[in-house]
């Protein structure tokens, strides 16, 4: 018996169960009558008939479902969900929209699919999407975010000089509320709809950053409009800040470039952090603008011929002879991870900062009539074919920003709510640093919370009011450590000891294999 015929078969059965119920409901009214215990008899009756029907179709019912499981072409399920559509239509107790229906049943299969990055979109959202697509900019709070029901929102990058970033928001904080909803029963995508529309709107949300702090937000939405490149000079050194992955990207890497050669730069500090990605293609070209040969990346379908190979072009602006070391954190993502494993398995950069987030995946959209989906359809792979999807790239060299334990957490809330910093930043522009060291130390008697924290706290409050400079050397502990390797000539010594993506996983493997 086919899985379709079982599904009719328990459909026949179900009105049978329905008629043989209001049966014994009837004989129950006329028992009730004639006996002087009517409960006892009329209950007894309905319940062996029950049972007596419930023993004569569950064997039928048992095989058609030991039928199903041992064949389960893809033809069966469709008819089945068209039977089962249809059922409700004509039997539900209330009449149902069928685009009820219908968006349920494809919110319910990208569900199952437990990935992020696919989704069923709805008419509006393909109309917002292709609304962001041709202006290139949207209303919104500047944040990069991924997750989703069960879970809370994780802030994977806030966008510079957006609102998200002006108040403070950091790649790991949590979005738990928006207004007075919890975010944990709602996708990445409804999330997206809260936190965007008309530039000058306010948004609340409550952030969570660690385990135990918990603050509130409140947003100003703002046109976004993402920034690509951020350079300078520090020294001999050229920094170069890759905010994102457009198409004009890697023309404006290369315009850095020679900027640095007119300045004599000597060595290279890339800096990918906080960088979500973007477009492939250009993350293949930055990498070009590096190596010299071999492949850049590897991307791997189901489908064999849409598989891909891109390898360098082989005339790199940036002579092989020049240091290069990259910067990462958890904040960089997809085309920017792309960038990050290619230098790293061709031993072409070192690596300093945290391990980079995880998103080797590739989504494509497609239109269904007024609505559509997008949906993963294949994955990226390292020069030394490695995928770090929800795994990452681990620095060469981590250095981690100090943050607060969670003992401080009540004390930081307290100063948080409490807006000292904005006031004491507002009240003081462009304060010495005398000054400003005074107002940390008066917030350490305060508080009781570490100085240095403090006096980064009120810096990058400083630096939320105007537009974020290219790098600061003086806070940035990352940095300083990039810096530190060029200045002191061990960058040579670092680099001849690093291993390629592959090279770290079997280790764990081996030790997990140990281990157990």
């Amino acid at each position: 018996m086919t899985a379709v015929n079982a599904v009719l078969t328990m459909i026949a059965q179900l009105s049978i169960m329905i008629a043989m119920i209001q049966l014994v409901r009837g004989l129950q009214r006329r028992l009730s009558r004639l006996s002087k215990t009517p409960s006892l008899i009329s209950w007894s009756v309905l319940t062996v008939a029950v049972c007596f029907f419930i023993v004569s179709v569950s064997v039928p019912t048992a095989e058609a479902q030991s039928a199903s499981q041992k064949e389960q072409p893809v033809s069966q399920y469709k008819s089945i969900i068209q039977i089962v559509f249809d059922f409700i239509q004509q039997n539900y107790v209330e009449e149902v929209d069928p685009q009820t229906l219908y968006e349920g049943a494809m919110n319910g299969m990208f569900d199952a699919l437990d990935d992020p990055y696919s989704a069923f979109l709805k008419e509006k959202d393909m109309a917002e999407l292709d609304q962001n697509v041709i202006k290139g900019s949207y209303g919104g709070v500047g944040l990069y975010i991924s997750g989703g029901k069960p879970n809370f929102i994780e802030i994977a990058s806030p966008i510079e000089d957006s609102p998200g970033w002006k108040a403070g928001l950091q790649p790991g904080d949590y979005i738990i509320k928006i207004g007075t909803e919890s975010t944990a029963d709602l996708t990445m995508d409804e999330v997206l709809a809260r936190l965007k529309g008309p530039a000058g709107d306010k948004v609340d949300i409550t952030v969570r950053r660690g385990k135990e702090l918990e603050f509130p937000v409140t947003l100003t939405r703002a046109v976004i409009e993402v920034p690509t490149v951020k350079y300078a000079m520090i020294g001999d050194i050229g920094y170069l800040r890759l905010i994102s992955f457009s198409n004009v990207t890697a023309e404006r890497a290369r315009q850095a470039i020679e900027f640095f050669k007119l300045n004599g730069y000597k060595s290279l500090i890339l800096d990918l952090r906080n960088n979500y990605g973007g477009l492939l293609s250009t993350a293949v070209s930055v990498s070009n603008l590096f190596l010299k040969s071999g492949t850049i990346v590897s991307v791997k379908s189901r489908i064999a011929k849409q598989n891909s190979v891109y390898n360098a072009a082989g005339n790199p602006v940036v002579p092989e002879n020049v240091p290069i070391i990259t910067l990462i954190n958890h904040g960089s993502a997809s085309a920017s991870e792309i960038v990050a494993g290619a230098l790293k398995d061709h031993g072409r950069a070192y690596l300093v900062g945290e391990k980079s987030f995880g998103k080797g995946s590739v989504q494509q959209v497609y239109p269904l009539r007024n609505s559509g989906f997008k949906i993963t359809t294949a994955r990226y792979y390292t020069p030394s074919d490695v995928n770090i999807d929800k795994i990452g790239i681990p620095p060469d060299s981590e250095v981690l920003f100090p943050k607060f334990s969670g003992e401080d957490s009540e004390q930081l809330n307290k100063l948080l709510t409490s807006k000292a910093i904005p006031q004491f930043v507002e009240n003081n522009k462009n304060a010495a640093p005398g000054v400003v060291d005074g107002f940390a130390r008066q917030l350490h008697d305060e508080y009781g919370l570490d100085f240095s924290l403090l006096r980064r706290l009120i810096r990058d409050e400083e630096n939320r009011t105007v537009i974020a400079p290219v790098y600061d050397l003086e806070y940035d502990v990352q940095l300083q450590e990039a810096v530190r390797i060029i200045r002191e000539n061990i960058y040579y010594s670092l680099i001849q000891n690093t291993k390629t993506l592959r090279d770290l996983q079997e280790e764990v493997v081996e030790e997990e294999a140990q281990a157990s």
